[in-house]
């Protein structure tokens, strides 16, 4: 690994700490070349300590299992009708294939439990067709499974649930990932699969924002394959129901995981759920209530007191975080005049003091950069006297100099006699 490559991945690592990533794992992708080095890449993931669940299904290896026994399987991936000797298939398959996932994990030096933690219920009667042993997901055992990732366990989830009576049941794993997903409140759904999600004319589709899947959807769903339509539409459900992002890579190739998770282009297709509701452009009438929102922090020297009318004046610099109404946070956004790149620098970053530690600041900061890079905006800076580890810690800023101020910037930054801490972040 190339010195850059980690140090790329170490800006992400106090972003990710102790968030739980759920990995819907296609059975063609364990079955492929890749498999060990997808291996490897979770084995990274938990060295930062990021918490895993690993969900899998059993498809292919149903299929395959199905010819070697010159059986005619009912069903393949759970969403049909499974029937007695479908079930017993999918039994030895998804065995197998735990017992492939302790084994390639024991190697990587992880430690993993297969869990019974979907219950499920049958599917029952669907356009008077009975799906006899397809099964339904009822109820997580969020509790059990978080145990397991507190002991720093990977919980492995085969496609299969069982009932208050002992019954199985095969259960489709994109369904069991979104299940799982929602009752750990995961920060990550990442669907591993053959496909690096949506091509649109050829071209990756990087980002859907929920409504854009959605439409999406609606105008391609006669060209797009089952499978990806059903990663797409959980997807969809999942970022609604408070997981924050959902990735679809292509587990075949080497290192995607970790690419799609430790780079801003990504190489696969997600779908975020839209956590900047509460943010919403300032207005001048909020120029009062940002003010008094700040005093405090102004008079502790951690801000640059601001008057009225100055804030009045550039208030189209401005955003704000609302809760019921009520403005909490505030955050701007300067573009800097007189460099040969696009720079803009980061300022007012506040929360009120009873709203600390719940992620709002973050929040904030990433909206900014978020909008930054919509501008064209190269580097993002941050001067900051107080606050710099936050800067460095949760933002990913790197520490420079003042020469990196423009010259009517530096200007202002030397006679305020501060001696601010300039910090940076490459877009």
């Amino acid at each position: 690994m190339k010195a850059t490559d980690l140090r790329g991945i170490l800006r992400y690592t106090a972003r990710f700490r102790d968030r739980v990533f759920v990995l819907n794992v296609d059975s063609a992708v364990l079955a492929s070349d890749n498999f060990h080095n997808l291996l490897l890449d979770i084995s990274v993931l938990r060295s930062l300590n990021i918490r895993i669940v690993l969900v899998h299904g059993c498809s292919v290896q149903v299929k395959a299992l199905a010819e070697e026994l010159k059986l005619t399987p009912s069903d393949l991936d759970g969403m049909g009708i499974t029937d007695h000797a479908t079930l017993r298939l999918a039994i030895l398959a998804a065995n197998r294939l735990a017992h492939e996932l302790l084994e390639g994990l024991s190697d990587t030096d992880q430690r993993a439990v297969l869990t019974n933690a979907i219950t499920a219920h049958p599917a029952g009667i669907l356009n008077g067709v009975d799906q006899q042993f397809t099964g339904q997901v009822e109820r997580v055992d969020a509790k059990f499974l978080q145990s397991l990732l507190d002991q720093g366990l990977i919980p492995i989830i085969s496609p299969l649930g069982f009932d208050g009576n002992g019954q199985t049941y095969r259960v489709n794993s994109d369904g069991v990932a979104l299940e799982v997903s929602e009752a750990l409140q995961a920060n990550k759904l990442i669907h591993v699969s053959t496909s690096n999600g949506i091509r649109d004319a050829g071209r990756l589709t990087a980002q859907f924002s929920v409504e854009a899947a959605e439409e999406y959807i609606r105008d391609h769903r006669a060209n797009i394959p089952a499978a990806m339509i059903s990663k797409l539409k959980h997807g969809v459900r999942a970022c609604r129901n408070g997981v924050q992002r959902v990735h679809i890579i292509d587990g075949t190739k080497d290192e995607a995981l970790l690419s799609e998770i430790f780079s801003n282009e990504g190489v696969g297709t997600m779908i975020h759920a839209n956590e900047y509701l509460a943010i919403r452009p300032a207005l001048k009438k909020d120029a009062g209530m940002i003010l008094k929102l700040i005093r405090e922090s102004v008079e502790a020297q951690q801000l640059l007191p601001r008057t009225r009318r100055s804030m009045e004046e550039r208030i189209g610099d401005y955003y704000v975080f609302e809760i019921d109404r009520n403005i909490i946070g505030t955050v701007g956004l300067k573009v800097l005049e007189g460099t040969p790149d696009a720079v803009a620098e980061l300022e007012c970053l506040f929360v009120a003091e009873h709203h600390e530690n719940r992620g709002i600041g973050a929040k904030l900061m990433l909206f900014i950069e978020e909008r930054a890079r919509q501008n064209g905006i190269r580097r993002l800076l941050a001067l900051s006297t107080q606050a710099f580890n936050y800067f460095t810690h949760k933002g990913g800023f790197k520490e420079g100099t003042p020469d990196m101020l423009p010259a009517a910037r530096r200007a202002i930054y030397d006679k305020s006699g501060r001696r601010s801490r300039v910090l940076y972040k490459d877009l």
